[in-house]
């Protein structure tokens, strides 16, 4: 399998949004950026903002769309093109609903579950053929209290949790930019809880 060239981290831009479940694929992206020393620049022809990193000697893409989440397909289509990448080259960090806050699950191809992230992603692309970090941020128990519950902010014992599956991933994460996916999820989907 070839290693990742491009991370896209899902999320709505503004202040108003930072802290917000719905914004744990940026949490992880700009974990990442941080850890590496990297700042976001924009990219405007890409609709994202926009960092290099190098990790393990891997030099990795970061991508964050300025789309809004329903528009982040926009921004995925016009990378892929701009710097010549396939998409099973790519990890999408976003949040999920089914999984509860704390866990973290690497998955490759499948549908959007729902996540209007994804769903334009897969939109745009017509398939759904690349990888997946999916960061769990629990469900509100209703589907009429999803909307206010994904732009709402975590409590705090849900945040920490969500911030410590985002580390959790951040630290198999070398193992899939080697290519070593199958490895990468088995060392994430049995992290201790």
């Amino acid at each position: 399998m070839a290693g990742l060239r491009l991370i896209v981290g899902l999320g709505n831009p503004g202040a108003e949004y930072l802290r917000t479940r719905h914004n744990a694929g940026f949490w992880f992206i700009d974990a990442l950026a941080q850890d590496r020393g990297a700042r976001f620049g924009i990219e405007t022809k890409l609709h994202s903002e926009s960092a290099k990193v190098t990790l393990d000697g891997h030099q990795i893409l970061l991508l964050k769309p300025t789309t809004y989440m329903n528009k982040s397909g926009i921004a995925v289509a016009a990378a892929l093109r701009y710097y010549k990448i396939e998409p099973d080259e790519m990890l999408v960090a976003h949040d999920e609903l089914d999984l509860p806050p704390g866990v973290a699950r690497l998955k490759f191809d499948g549908g959007h579950g729902g996540q209007n992230g994804l769903r334009d992603i897969v939109a745009h692309l017509g398939h759904g053929k690349f990888h997946r970090l999916r960061v769990g941020i629990g469900h509100p128990g209703h589907k009429d209290r999803v909307t206010p519950w994904v732009l709402g902010r975590a409590g705090a014992q849900d945040e920490d949790a969500i911030i410590r599956a985002v580390g959790d991933a951040l630290g198999v994460l070398p193992l899939a930019l080697a290519g070593d996916m199958n490895e990468a999820m088995k060392r994430l989907h049995t992290a201790p809880k």
